[in-house]
């Protein structure tokens, strides 16, 4: 389970989206970040099956599979200095 579900489900409104990790994978959301065009990237996954998820959703509410796999793990560890500097 997981691995490849992202081909199932291609872009559906964010409320279904988020509702089918949640009920089929036991994905929750771990990170989200803004992307170019308003555009909302969310990484979803499961502790205890190591599924993972990483989605985009549009302004409009549409929210669009891009990847998904297997064996998540969360890091804990000092962030990599950019070539600028260390990032504030």
């Amino acid at each position: 389970a997981g691995a490849g579900h992202a081909e199932t489900l291609v872009c559906a409104e964010r409320a279904d989206v988020v509702g089918r990790l949640a009920a089929e994978y036991g994905e929750t959301r771990q990170a989200i970040g803004l992307a170019s065009a308003s555009q909302v990237v969310e990484i979803f996954a499961s502790e205890e099956t190591g599924s993972w998820t990483i989605t985009v959703t549009r302004p409009d509410g549409t929210t669009c599979l891009m990847a998904a796999g297997r064996y998540f793990e969360e890091l804990d560890e000092a962030l990599t200095p950019t070539a600028g500097g260390d990032p504030a």
